[in-house]
């Protein structure tokens, strides 16, 4: 690593009393001799998480406390607006992630030019109840775009500043950064970090974020694709429907002209009805589209409010 250089580590935080204070030391351990800062930034934590922090003192150390529960995107983009570093590393705070692993990935960063550098879990310490969905979205994400990363929800992560930063992150959209980043135009690899089992606290992971996964995948999907030009989904559609219903009553025209009698036939009305719904598709396509041009130039307000910053003295 590059001792000349600066680098964020930014870590969310929720109801981590007792591995608070163990993974500011181990941070310590790995980047030690390197200039850092770690963002902590709790996200209400309803234990000692917080008093945990503060007990330790630590100089490098930001603690960014948020008014509210407004979940873990929210607390890493607030993470990422704070951070000065050249690079931004991410991680779970409940360390299951191994920080001795970032060295190396920075090294693979700086070395192959590459914008973002994923974790691969080896040897993965989770129950199948946060596997399976790992599996099926990353399923979805290999077949649906041309990230080729395996395991898409691992925490630990290195990014360039400007990569980072160019994030928006709502919802729990947190899970796939590194296919927003992908979208976004970044180079990104993957290489393997360890991974150990939870051993303070409990997992925050229930049934009811296995449906949260898939619908925010989609959601992203969607997003990256059509949020921008919306009429290349909703024209689309339009245009098909269009096409059809205007195929159906020139077929029943050619009927008509033929002799035959089509007023009663169930098809004219489908003919019709598609050409107003092909119409109404369209139309919808541009008036959304001028909606999110309105939203892009006006909208920068942050989906979260910071109640306070602290920063340690060195002693």
């Amino acid at each position: 690593m590059n001792h000349e250089l600066f680098y964020s580590l930014v870590i969310p935080m929720y109801n981590e009393k007792g591995n608070a204070g163990l993974l500011i030391d181990r941070i310590r351990e790995a980047m030690q001799g390197l200039r850092y800062e770690l963002i902590l930034v709790d996200d209400y934590s309803k234990d000692q998480t917080v008093a945990e922090i503060k007990e330790k003192n630590d100089p490098n150390v930001v603690l960014i406390e948020l008014k509210k529960n407004y979940g873990q995107s929210s607390a890493m983009m607030a993470g990422f607006d704070y951070a000065t570093g050249d690079y931004i590393i991410t991680l779970d705070g409940d360390l299951q992630n191994d920080p001795s692993d970032i060295p190396a990935m920075v090294e693979r960063l700086e070395s192959g030019d590459f914008d973002l550098v994923v974790g691969k879990r080896e040897k993965r310490k989770d129950s199948s109840l946060r596997t399976i969905p790992s599996k099926i979205a990353n399923f979805i994400i290999k077949n649906t775009t041309k990230l080729a990363i395996s395991d898409q929800g691992c925490a630990l992560k290195v990014f360039t500043s400007e990569t980072a930063k160019e994030l928006n992150l709502y919802g729990e959209n947190h899970r796939f950064i590194s296919l927003m980043a992908h979208l976004n135009g970044a180079r990104i690899t993957e290489m393997p970090v360890k991974h150990h089992p939870r051993i303070h606290g409990e997992s925050k992971y229930g049934m009811n974020r296995t449906f949260k996964v898939i619908n925010d995948l989609l959601l992203v999907l969607f997003n990256q694709k059509y949020l921008s030009k919306p009429i290349y989904l909703f024209g689309n559609i339009g245009l098909l429907a269009f096409t059809i219903g205007m195929l159906i009553n020139t077929y029943l025209l050619v009927l008509k002209l033929l002799g035959n009698e089509i007023g009663t036939r169930p098809l004219l009305i489908l003919g019709v009805l598609l050409v107003f719904i092909g119409i109404q598709f369209f139309t919808t396509g541009i008036v959304v589209d001028m909606l999110m041009k309105t939203y892009f130039e006006s909208q920068r307000k942050r989906p979260f409010n910071i109640r306070k910053i602290t920063q340690f003295e060195v002693h």
